[in-house]
């Protein structure tokens, strides 16, 4: 059986090259009706943040990528946080020591350095010298009484070539010489990520290690620690990373200030960061940025909107296919057809998908995607009036293609506040009301309104050009004012969708307070 595995560290939040990652690895598993394994590598203790755990969590559940066996899930092999593992990797280094390919190593940091600082000097690669290797135990007592500590390295091949068949990459090969002898156990007694992936992939029975191409150095010394415990290495895949937008580099959160130099990129942060601010959440970018999932599904992106453009970047069913339901995804994805290339993050192919995605949601489905941001940003109440769904539905409708994310419905809170709380644009009010004839004008409209039925918008066009004829005005003079008496706003859905929306007795209160706020 086909067992693939994503092993995040509980770091930070889910950053969008990873999720690529283990989309490509669950597709791939469910593809050959496999199975997929979520494991924590959480080894490093120092860097492990434990709130980080939850969100990486959350967003696979909100993605809709699920796992056989992890956290939450439990499974066979359990646990599955390689902090609960120690044990496994304390017995996998006394067998790599017992068999000559591991070896004890009480060098200091300073010996270390200025072995390497003489490489520099002679020009050639850095090798260890290994002077501080303890081979037997009269080498450590007496290292020991020195008030040496020790850590364990692997015995690295020192000639030769490490070959094998990446699925991605084709055969490739590193030359052992200038592998380094590297550290798999601290002097503190923990273990570090390469021995304790090679165990915990064997344990686990996976069977393929789809990774990013970052990884491809370390698969030598992997490699080399799986036949050390005669373990079988699982095939290897190294995918080609995310590139950040209009450049060659891999995509980092860290990196904000730069992406936002990019039109693209900034128009997308800026699209977010409004909806977040009209939720009245602060934003920062550690944990509100494009490159981390949580930016997604926070602003209202659509799961199978993010996950179609995913995976896309770095594989392709043929030249002009774009759109995948999932079902799709998992009957054409193949590694034959994943890219050697770097695939950039182009943030206007993102909004186009989920543009299209959103277009073609249901609109009972669309109101109950849009109703949590009303209720959090206190629009609406909760449970919401039974009033508001049909009034969300006709907003929807009215503002089309406007509404990409769900969160932008926040853009319309003028169809939910109260009359007399409406805050008027200023500078829109000095523009359009605030102007010789307006108020006249808007009042003379007014009485027109109060008396007519149907009260839809077909009637309210048909009053107001009948009106505008009447008067002998031109349309502007009196549909701008007529908007920012209504909705406080210069712009907005079509003029006459919003006054049937709103309904009669609102915009006779609307209409009153603009005039006699004047």
């Amino acid at each position: 059986m086909v067992r693939t595995r994503f092993a995040p560290s509980p770091t930070g939040y889910l950053h969008i090259g990873g999720v690529r990652t283990a989309l490509f690895n669950w597709l791939y598993a469910r593809h050959h009706n496999g199975q997929f394994i979520l494991r924590i590598d959480d080894t490093d203790q120092q860097r492990n943040v434990e709130a980080a755990l939850q969100p990486i969590l959350d967003g696979f559940r909100w993605l809709g990528i699920d796992w056989d066996e992890g956290p939450e899930v439990g499974g066979p092999h359990a646990p599955y946080y390689q902090s609960q593992r120690s044990a496994r990797y304390q017995g996998a280094v006394a067998r790599l020591l017992d068999a000559g390919c591991a070896y004890r190593d009480f060098a200091t940091t300073d010996e270390l350095a200025a072995e390497r600082e003489v490489a520099q000097k002679e020009k050639r690669d850095f090798v260890y010298s290994r002077r501080w290797m303890a081979e037997t135990p009269a080498d450590v007592a007496r290292f020991e009484d020195e008030g040496r500590v020790a850590v364990v390295r692997l015995k690295m091949p020192r000639e030769g070539t490490c070959r094998f068949h990446d699925l991605v990459r084709g055969d490739v090969e590193f030359s052992w010489g200038r592998e380094q002898d590297h550290v798999i156990q601290r002097a503190d007694g923990t273990c570090l990520y390469h021995l304790a992936s090679v165990v915990d992939d064997a344990d686990f029975e996976i069977t393929h290690v789809i990774r990013a191409e970052e990884h491809l150095p370390n698969t030598p010394r992997q490699r080399f620690i799986a036949t050390s415990l005669g373990l079988e290495p699982p095939e290897f895949a190294h995918l080609p990373y995310v590139a950040e937008p209009g450049g060659t580099q891999k995509i980092s959160k860290r990196k904000l200030a730069k992406y936002l130099k990019n039109r693209d990129f900034k128009e997308l942060f800026e699209h977010g960061s409004a909806i977040a601010a009209a939720l009245g959440r602060e934003v920062e970018a550690d944990t509100f940025n494009p490159v981390i999932v949580d930016f997604y599904r926070e602003v209202g992106y659509l799961a199978d909107a993010l996950l179609n453009y995913l995976v896309l970047l770095g594989w392709s069913l043929d030249d002009k296919t774009e759109d995948f339901s999932r079902a799709e995804m998992v009957q054409h994805f193949s590694l034959e057809r994943v890219n050697k290339s770097p695939a950039g993050f182009d943030p206007q192919k993102l909004r186009a998908t989920q543009m299209r995605y959103m277009q073609a949601v249901p609109s009972k489905k669309k109101v109950a995607l849009v109703l949590p941001y009303l209720q959090q940003a206190r629009l609406v109440t909760s449970p919401p009036p039974c009033e508001t769904g049909p009034r969300v539905a006709q907003i929807l409708q009215a503002a089309d293609d406007r509404v990409k994310v769900a969160g932008d419905i926040l853009e319309f809170g003028e169809f939910f506040v109260a009359d007399d709380a409406l805050e008027f644009d200023e500078k829109a009010f000095e523009k359009r009301i605030r102007k010789p004839n307006a108020t006249p004008l808007l009042l003379a409209f007014r009485a027109e309104l109060a008396v007519l039925e149907p009260f839809d918008a077909v009637t309210t066009e048909a009053a107001l050009r009948a009106f505008i004829e009447a008067q002998s005005i031109k349309m502007g003079e009196i549909i701008h004012a007529l908007r920012v008496a209504v909705t406080g706003k210069a712009v907005g859905v079509g003029m006459f969708d919003t006054l049937a929306i709103l309904g009669r007795d609102s915009c006779l209160a609307r209409i009153d307070r603009a005039c006699a706020r004047e």
